[in-house]
């Protein structure tokens, strides 16, 4: 064979028996018909996420402050820097300092010191915890910073009217690890039991080894009426993290000098108040600095200021003298323009110069460790954002090491902490420096070098010439720089008189009523509605997938590819006797056209025909069918034998009411003659033969030379002779049994039969080892909705059958019949 065809073949064999592994059909009317787990899942997720919403869900608010930097003052370290500059740019940075500013470990560390921001409020009702801003408390939690505190641990206080509070502590045991709000380090002490609940009133001192603190009142009057107030300490370190965490500093797309802050939180009134009382202190911050700089610049520029006037009276006494003793007021034919030229140069180097020497000055403050004394870096020509960012984080710095240093010991942890963090501040400011040391060394050479090609020229000029240009060049350069001082000192004195804060307000925060940011409440009830609403259609693919039962006839017939005889619905009647005794139902001529369509499975000719009845396993029908395939056939006036072979479970002797103590295997033992087991029925050509006591060995009696003889007897005598023959599932006795047969019927019932085994089966019959091989469907029970595009078994409803009496159609079919019927009458 060629490979190709091989397999192809092998691909083909391969996929008998096999059946999908997901029904799609049958899941989605599986889901259909569970549509209320569906209803209920979402009501409870529905409920869930209203009961979470309401009592649950924290509410994250978030309010907004806009401001800029005006032009008619000076800031902190650049006091020439316009506004109008792209903020974030190289070499104009005043934006990127602000930001930093306002997002500084020091700035916002004084704020929570001064502000007391450590301490939390919030309020508790039966299930959900609300925060609260301080000015919505009644009163006030003052600290006693110099007693260790207990911190994380929740104090309650609930009133007991007349400005009196029950001060009610957690049940569990206190730390013995308190924290120092002036060391901001933890401290160890001995451990001590849970303080009492206590009474206070207001300005009333609570003292305990790991508390000490008093209530002071709310100067406004509150709204609302509280039944409890939650205090909770936090360390400065957590509770500054968590403000930085919380602030946003963006600047305005269209005008980029506009800065915009946010600051995000549980209540709407505090982070209003945070922000305002932010930016009001560094305002206040800033007019501070501002005023301490320039007054430091004043000082520095006047002192110079007088040691140049010095050098400016000494050099125009040598150049008068020169005047005086040499005659000379002027030179004849000198080269103006050379003069000019080196005028313009020694103007360039003296502006320079100065720059060096206000450099020199700085410097010099950030070797020292007060940075109070630093002149306005724009003295020196600086301006870096990045370098005023640094020099304030350093003045921070040098500040906590002050305080730190009344507490711990040189080679402490934190004190060897604090001055890496100097160190590495300083280099930071200083690697800046050195870059303008560097840019004004260059140019101070690159000018002395054209100063000396121009002086060049003059080298033919006498003596005395040349000393009375030398003497002038210096006085012109003392002049310049005596000039610049003079200027920057006249500057200096008109921002001090007129200095105010550079940063202005534009819309302060404000509480507009402004819904919360977070969480996402109808987010959250979407996707707890629909995860609920998923579980059952999660739990019902499951059950699809792991489903190995027979349910739709499509697939069966694609899966086995065996001729299907008929489709019997689901039995309803109290026996097995549906074709003698419901002759009318639906079910009975569902029998008879199995009785037709039985013709194509054997040859029409005048010889007896058998026909063996199998399934898979016990409980598929297949006693059903065979009693009532042999009804039918008796009652078309066919002479019919109806023999109950499978011996290890008889059953048909109960339907017929015929006595069991004789048959089949009595006769295949020999112990009665064939009269005595062949039974007579209602219908006059509808013998039976029940399968008699179970022997001991039913595979051998059944695979006898004497089973053989026995049917080939009541050839003889009748025209069909139906075997009901046990699974093939279970032994295998039905398959020798088949080489008697001329037709064999393979059962399977709907919901019942497991699709794995009708695999023996399928192959069996696509390699020829059965032959005449046919199905029934047993079993099937008619849905509304539910098909299978097949026209084996009836429907209900049109007045046929002996069902359509009790009949009534589902009410979706009602309400379309109506509509129609409405729709035709217009």
């Amino acid at each position: 064979m060629i490979p190709e065809k091989e397999n192809k073949a092998k691909a083909k064999s391969e996929s008998l028996g096999a059946f999908a592994l997901f029904d799609i059909e049958h899941f989605l009317h599986r889901v259909l018909r569970n549509w209320y787990w569906f209803v209920l899942m979402a009501l409870l997720g529905y409920t869930i996420s209203l009961i979470y919403s309401k009592y649950y869900a924290q509410r994250i608010y978030a309010s907004n402050l806009s401001l800029s930097i005006s032009n008619n003052t000076a800031s902190y370290f650049t006091p020439n820097q316009s506004i109008n500059f792209i903020w974030g740019q190289t070499g104009n940075q005043d934006g990127v300092y602000l930001k930093k500013m306002l997002l500084s470990r020091s700035h916002n560390e004084y704020l929570v010191q001064q502000l007391d921001l450590f301490i939390n409020y919030s309020t508790k009702g039966l299930i959900k915890r609300t925060y609260l801003d301080k000015y919505d408390s009644p009163v006030f939690l003052e600290v006693d910073k110099s007693h260790l505190q207990q911190v994380d641990y929740p104090i309650t206080l609930i009133p007991r009217g007349k400005s009196r509070y029950e001060v009610v502590l957690p049940e569990e045991a206190p730390s013995s690890t308190l924290y120092s709000y002036k060391a901001e380090n933890f401290q160890r002490v001995p451990a001590f039991p849970r303080p009492a609940n206590r009474i206070i009133g207001i300005n009333e001192w609570y003292v305990s080894p790991g508390l000490k603190f008093k209530l002071v009142p709310n100067p406004q009057e509150t709204q609302i009426k509280l039944d409890n107030i939650i205090l909770t300490l936090s360390t400065v370190n957590n509770t500054v993290n968590n403000i930085v965490s919380t602030i946003s500093v963006e600047f305005d797309k269209e005008i980029n000098s506009i800065m915009l802050i946010s600051k995000r939180g549980y209540n709407l009134n505090g982070t209003v108040n945070f922000l305002n009382t932010s930016v009001n202190e560094l305002q206040k911050k800033r007019l501070i600095d501002q005023n301490t700089v320039d007054k430091n610049t004043q000082d520095y520029l006047f002192q110079n200021l007088a040691e140049i006037r010095k050098k400016l009276d000494s050099s125009a006494a040598v150049l008068n003298q020169l005047k005086v003793s040499e005659g000379l007021y002027d030179i004849e034919d000198r080269d103006e323009k050379t003069i000019k030229n080196i005028k313009d140069l020694q103007l360039k180097k003296a502006d320079l110069l100065t720059k060096l020497n206000s450099l020199n000055s700085i410097r010099t403050s950030l070797s020292s460790q007060n940075l109070d004394r630093m002149i306005s870096p724009s003295a020196a020509g600086v301006e870096d954002g990045v370098f005023s960012a640094s020099v304030s984080e350093l003045k921070a710095l040098y500040e906590k090491r002050r305080e730190l240093a009344l507490i711990y010991t040189p080679n402490s942890e934190p004190m060897r902490e604090i001055n890496r963090l100097i160190n590495e501040a300083r280099g930071s400011s200083t690697g800046s420096l050195r870059n303008y040391y560097n840019v004004y060394a260059v140019e101070i050479a690159k000018i002395d070098r054209e100063i000396a090609a121009e002086s060049a020229g003059m080298a033919s000029y006498p003596e005395k010439e040349r000393r009375y240009l030398d003497a002038e060049r210096g006085y012109n350069m003392i002049e310049s720089t005596y000039n610049i001082l003079l200027t920057k000192q006249n500057e200096t004195q008109m921002r001090v008189a007129t200095n105010k804060s550079d940063i202005t307000v534009i819309d302060p925060a404000k509480n507009l009523g402004q819904g919360p940011i977070a969480p996402n409440v109808q987010r959250t009830q979407y996707t707890i509605i629909g995860g609920l609403v998923l579980l059952p259609l999660l739990f019902l693919g499951i059950a699809e997938v792991l489903d190995s039962r027979v349910r739709n006839l499509k697939d069966l017939l694609v899966a086995t590819r065996i001729p299907l005889l008929g489709v019997i619905g689901k039995n309803s009647h109290e026996n097995n006797l549906t074709v003698l005794e419901q002759p009318r139902s639906s079910i009975s001529e569902a029998f008879r056209g199995v009785r037709a369509n039985l013709r194509f499975l054997h040859k029409e000719d005048k010889q007896s025909k058998v026909i063996l009845l199998t399934s898979s396993v016990g409980g598929e029908g297949k006693t059903y069918i065979s009693i009532n395939i042999a009804s039918v056939l008796g009652l078309s006036g066919k002479k019919t034998i109806l023999l109950g072979m499978d011996l290890r479970k008889p059953k048909i002797f109960g339907d017929f009411k015929i006595d069991n103590k004789y048959g089949i295997s009595n006769y295949l033992t020999g112990e009665v003659e064939i009269e005595r087991i062949i039974n007579t029925t209602k219908i006059p050509n509808l013998h039976v033969a029940t399968s008699g006591p179970i022997p001991p060995n039913p595979s051998e009696l059944l695979m006898s030379e004497r089973n053989r003889e026995f049917i080939e007897e009541l050839k003889n005598h009748y025209d069909f002779i139906v075997i009901d023959s046990p699974p093939v599932g279970l032994v295998a006795d039905p398959f020798e049994l088949m080489n008697y047969a001329d037709a064999s019927i393979y059962v399977v019932r709907h919901e019942y039969t497991e699709k794995y085994m009708l695999k023996m089966i399928t192959e069996k019959y696509h390699s020829q080892e059965v032959k005449n091989l046919g199905l029934i469907y047993n079993a099937f029970e008619a849905k509304q909705g539910y098909g299978y595009g097949y026209g084996y078994g009836y429907g209900y409803g049109y007045g046929y059958f002996d069902e359509d009496k009790n009949y009534q159609q589902p009410l979706l079919i009602r309400i379309r019949d109506r509509i129609r019927t409405f729709f035709k009458q217009k």
